[in-house]
């Protein structure tokens, strides 16, 4: 099991919401918690192709799909107590490119919710990481529950 304590949860946030389609995978080796970039020209040393199934010694951390991150957006449109804001930033991710369209809106109408948003969603992405590592059994079920109970939504305005 790894330490939580050790292990970079922004690195496994990326890994999770990196939503390309390049012919790369982001790794978690289980005793150590390093992140490791595979590519299939380059393997994970940058020099030497290796196949993907002769890294079995590693956790691939496939994606979340992009609906789980656009939830995030609407949760926050919901939550927030201004209820203009709220109704303006759910308009803005109704359709194609709601993640550019929630950006441009957030910055261009409301700055002020910049803060507020970055810390709803960092922290909502760090759960989601540490939910991962536990269902990959890399942590233990109390260290994840712990977690998550000293790590609630973040309050909004």
């Amino acid at each position: 099991m790894l330490d939580l304590g050790h292990v970079d949860l922004e690195e496994i946030v990326g890994a999770l919401a990196d939503q390309s389609a390049y012919e790369y995978r982001w790794l978690i080796d289980p005793h150590t918690g390093e992140i490791i970039f595979w590519t299939a020209d380059t393997g994970i040393d940058g020099q030497n192709p290796v196949d993907l199934d002769e890294l079995d010694h590693l956790v691939c951390i496939d994606p979340l799909p992009s609906h789980v991150w656009y939830q995030d957006m609407a949760d926050f449109a919901d939550k927030i107590s201004d209820d203009a804001a709220g109704r303006r930033l759910a308009r803005a991710i109704d359709g194609r490119g709601a993640f550019g369209r929630f950006k441009a809106e957030l910055h261009a109408g409301y700055p002020h919710l910049i803060p507020t948003w970055h810390a709803f969603r960092d922290n909502r992405a760090h759960r989601r990481a540490v939910e991962w590592l536990a269902d990959q059994s890399l942590i233990d079920q109390g260290t994840a529950s712990h977690y998550l109970a000293t790590h609630p939504d973040t309050e909004l305005p």
